[in-house]
Order: C-alpha cells, then structure tokens, then sequence
C-alpha cells in the first residue's frame, strides 16, 4: 500500500485520507463544542474533542484511584471485633477491584489516545468501517463498530466465553 502523509499548517497530520492529531497539537473548541455529523469524520475538531473527552475521563479515574490507595493506607487496621474486621476487608477487596477495572480502563484510553495520534481513532478495527459519533460519545474507548461487536459477542457466546 502506498502511505502519503501530508502535515497541515496547525500540525495535524493528514495520512491515507485520515487525520491524526499529535499529542504537541492544540485545537482550540468553541465552548460547548460537540461533533456533528455535518461536519468531515474524524476531523481534526472531533479528534481534539474525543483526545479532550478522554484526558478527562482518564484524569478522573486516575484521582479517584489514588484517593482509593490513600483510603486503603490511611485505614486503622486495628478494628475492633471480627465482624467489623470482615466487613472491612470485604470493603478493601472491593475497592482492590474498583482500582483493577479503573486501571484496566486507564490502559483502554491511553491507547484510544495514542490511536488518535495515528489517525486510526474512529475507525473499526475489524473492518475498517466508521464506528460512529454516537457510539464513540457514549464509548469514547470503543474500537469496534456496533455490528462488529455483535458480531464478537455472538461469537464469545457460542462458545461459551
């Protein structure tokens, strides 16, 4: 395949027809921006505004675990009797798997960002189809178009996943 990538003049890249928005690109958004469907897919404004969506939410998960290992540390481990003991430790193994499932997702969005960078954000990794601004809002880390994951959730159902 032959690969041209052209650089704008605000430093987004244009690879195959795709943008790609480097990490050192700022896009200023009017406030209130959302993408439309108006507008060119994966523009270098969506782009700016899922890269924003994403930082954010990544930042949120990032706070709210480390408040999570302050909490854990900060405990008094010297808990009166053993039904106050169980409880607690019932209370830190959930809080462990809250600060698993955030790390999990921390690590689906740090790759959502970089796939912004490469101008492949937005685009299914199957079948190289549009995944959609709808789903992208409600899913900013998804990486399948709906019928794609449906398809592997029809699959991972047969056999018994």
């Amino acid at each position: 395949m032959n690969s041209s990538a052209t650089t704008l003049d605000n430093g987004v890249t244009r690879e195959d027809g795709r943008y790609a928005l480097p990490i050192t690109t700022n896009i200023d958004l009017p406030p209130g921006y959302r993408p439309s469907s108006d507008e060119e897919y994966m523009s270098p404004r969506q782009l700016a505004y899922f890269r924003n969506k994403l930082r954010h939410w990544r930042d949120q998960l990032v706070e709210e675990s480390r408040q999570t290992m302050e909490n854990l540390r900060d405990e008094v481990r010297d808990v009166g009797d053993e039904a106050e003991r169980a409880t607690r430790e019932t209370e830190n193994s959930l809080e462990l798997r809250t600060r698993d499932r955030y790390r999990k997702l921390i690590s689906k969005i740090d790759k959502a960002l970089r796939r912004i960078e490469e101008g492949r954000y937005g685009y299914c990794e199957e079948t190289d189809e549009e995944i959609g601004l709808e789903r992208l809002d409600a899913r900013p880390i998804a990486t399948l178009s709906l019928d794609a994951q449906e398809r592997r959730e029809h699959l991972q159902k047969q056999m018994g996943d």
